[in-house]
């Protein structure tokens, strides 16, 4: 016998607010934080040359390493059950991402979101849809 609509959005209200669920998704946003993390301190790695002979990115291209400072203050956080943040925590971060008067964009945290976002929704979607089927039946 089919569910009536009334039991189906029920169980789907069930769903939303069954512990499992919520820690699927805050899984797969972290699993999705992280692989931002680690593609932006990839792309600033890329070509980079430290010390004496370190030599500037070009604008609009990540910032080369030099210090590893920037590098090692990428980092992920999660406030909530369904949030997940990547931030750089140096001084000079936000002047490498937005540029300013006087320094041209380098960004490294919004190209890295960009290149894994398909991969960070099929971690969402794969966990989500594990669920989905158990409260399905399936």
């Amino acid at each position: 016998m089919a569910k009536s609509p009334r039991q189906s959005f029920l169980n789907r209200m069930r769903m939303f607010s069954d512990p499992a669920f919520q820690r699927a998704v805050g899984e797969a946003l972290h699993e999705g934080a992280d692989a931002v993390a680690a593609e932006a301190k990839r792309s600033i790695t890329a070509g980079s040359m430290s010390g004496k002979n370190h030599i500037a990115s070009k604008p609009g291209e990540a910032p080369h390493n030099d210090s590893g400072h920037l590098k090692s203050n990428i980092e992920v956080t999660q406030d909530g059950p369904f949030t997940a943040r990547v931030t750089s925590n140096a001084s000079y971060s936000a002047v490498h991402e937005f540029g300013s008067s006087t320094h041209p964009a380098r960004p490294f945290l919004r190209p890295a979101r960009d290149k894994v976002k398909g991969k960070a929704e099929a971690i969402l979607n794969q966990k989500i849809n594990v669920i989905i089927r158990r409260y399905r039946g399936d």
